[in-house]
């Protein structure tokens, strides 16, 4: 008869498995609910583009910074756009 060799690792594992009776499954209790996730995420993305547009104006357009905020500046940027095409 040929015996299945087994490290000690993994012979204390099957000695372990077959003295526990499978446990229950635990609850998990969110510490921040799935809603609020996705509130988060979401001014998270607002806050990360309206730095990324004051960024550009300000800095690679050499514009004020809040000027990118008002909409006369917009006005002039599609009006730019629309120009062109």
């Amino acid at each position: 008869m040929e015996q299945k060799s087994l490290t000690r690792e993994e012979y204390k594992k099957e000695l372990e498995s077959e003295k526990q009776p499978k446990q229950k499954e635990k609850i998990r209790i969110r510490l921040i609910p799935i809603w609020l996730r996705i509130i988060m995420i979401a001014l998270l993305i607002v806050i990360s583009i309206a730095s990324g547009l004051v960024v550009g104006y300000s800095v690679f357009g050499d514009g004020k910074a809040l000027d990118v905020f008002k909409k006369d500046t917009w006005v002039h940027i599609i009006d730019l756009v629309k120009k062109e095409s």
